[in-house]
């Protein structure tokens, strides 16, 4: 059945990725699923029209060019026309099930409510939580726009209201049926009479109220968002974005797209005080700072609040990830990091406490204290660290001193902590990151970053804290 844009529900979409460690297929079956991929995937968010011969078997498939490249564009890809690997990756993602849209564009026909007060209804629980989990989940989730905007929501517990959230499985009428665990998560109808704002999530999920299954909490305000006539953002590090992605809900912001989205339709907040929320970081910006940097087998780690770049020196594309996404107990704005070569570790610090890194595996379930390393009580954070891998030894760097440590003996060397101005003429005691890379060290402060030479201890060169990424 088709249904049209006006009445399509907004459908958060996981689409299940299989292991790669299965039996060879024919290059015929391999390329039949990639040009069905391909197809159904522009199809479904991408407006693509097609008739019973796939377009890319028939003469003329510039639609299906310029769908792709519609499709790169909106995902910061680079712009082909052509399936290449990064552009089917990104179609093989978990994602929403709505056609993608430009930065808080609102639904088809700008739909809103009328009135600034709203009324919700819980229809039922999950057996997954508490129901005053999921009570609280919920609540939060509304929070999240009545912070930002002049909405208000009151529950009512029978009866009519405006947006009426339940959970359902398989068909339960509304011609949007569920497909079970690991396939449509919710969807939210926009503003309107009737079934209009109402949220359905798929009872056959893990909903939780942490990292592991589906945080209600994130989801309900994604689809919270569809409900009051959000659609989806080009922003990556928006709510509204089409992934599904999590971080700690104590940590959470809404970002200033969302914000400006749902002013844009409502208007400001009626707080005295004007919310802001987080901006996703920009590559290019000539601003850019960083909160660490470190190096992890060859490839550059950049962090940046709730995000990380990665860089490998025999690729050219630079991957910006969510720290959630690789490690989902590991905070937000890191502000350390080093990598012990020898161990094969990455030690990740914020405030006083660290983590650990084994490859891509955190070594701890929980983290440690920084004073392990020997370092008195009155110092709570550490402001940047690189390890010397010839001599064994790793700097610490807080406010104006520094700290030598030694990995072999694992303890502070004597003597110190010594000025930073000593050792290191040239370097500001505003040091935010620092790594070793060849014969020198990169320090950065700001959006500069300086390249020192420890043996002859001078700088010899400063450039844009982001000159790593070509731009």
């Amino acid at each position: 059945m088709t249904i049209r844009m006006k009445t399509l529900p907004f459908l958060l979409l996981l689409y299940v990725t299989f292991s790669s460690a299965v039996p060879v297929a024919s290059r015929i079956d391999n390329e039949d699923k990639r040009i069905q991929l391909v197809e159904n995937y522009l199809r479904n968010f991408y407006k693509l029209e097609t008739d019973k011969e796939s377009l890319f078997k028939s003469q003329n498939n510039n639609q299906l060019t310029e769908k792709l490249k519609e499709m790169q564009a909106f995902f910061g890809l680079k712009v082909t026309g052509k399936p290449d690997v990064d552009t089917l990756e990104v179609m093989k993602k978990p994602r929403c099930g709505v056609p993608d849209m430009g930065p808080y564009v609102l639904t088809d026909g700008n739909p809103k409510w009328e009135r600034k007060n709203l009324t919700y209804r819980i229809v039922n629980y999950t057996p997954d939580m508490r129901p005053a989990d999921v009570d609280k989940a919920i609540q939060n989730a509304l929070k999240v726009w009545s912070n930002v905007s002049p909405l208000t929501f009151q529950r009512v517990y029978d009866g009519s209201a405006d947006i009426v959230m339940s959970f359902e499985t398989g068909d339960h009428g509304d011609n949007s049926p569920f497909d079970g665990p690991n396939g449509l998560l919710a969807h939210a109808f926009q503003p309107g009479s009737g079934i209009g704002g109402d949220v359905h999530f798929d009872d056959a999920e893990q909903w939780t109220i942490g990292s592991k299954g589906y945080n209600l909490f994130f989801v309900a305000a994604h689809e919270l968002g569809h409900s009051l006539g959000l659609s989806h953002s080009t922003d990556p590090g928006a709510l509204m974005y089409p992934t599904y992605s999590y971080i700690e809900p104590s940590e959470f912001h809404l970002p200033q797209d969302d914000i400006n989205g749902i002013q844009a339709i409502y208007g400001q907040s009626d707080s005295p005080i004007k919310p802001t929320g987080p901006t996703t970081p920009v590559t290019c910006d000539p601003k850019l700072t960083f909160d660490a940097v470190a190096t992890l087998r060859g490839e550059l780690m950049f962090f940046k609040d709730r995000y990380f770049w990665r860089k490998h020196s025999q690729m050219t594309e630079l991957e910006l990830n969510f720290i959630s996404l690789f490690w989902p107990n590991l905070p937000s704005g890191i502000q350390a990091a080093y990598e012990n070569v020898e161990k094969d570790q990455v030690f990740l610090f914020k405030g006083n406490k660290y983590w650990v890194l084994s490859g891509y595996d955190l070594v701890y379930n929980r983290p440690k204290s920084i004073y392990d390393f020997g370092f008195p009580k009155n110092v709570k954070r550490i402001n940047a660290a690189y390890s010397d891998e010839n001599s064994g030894k790793t700097y610490f760097f807080v406010g104006n001193k520094y700290w030598r440590y030694n990995e072999n003996r694992q303890s502070m060397d004597q003597g110190y902590p010594r000025k930073i101005i000593l050792d290191f003429p040239g370097i500001s005691k505003n040091i935010d990151a620092a790594f070793q890379h060849g014969r020198y060290v990169y320090f950065f402060s700001g959006a500069r970053q300086y390249q020192f030479d420890p043996n002859s201890k001078r700088v010899v060169s400063v450039m844009r804290s982001n000159s790593w990424f070509n731009c």
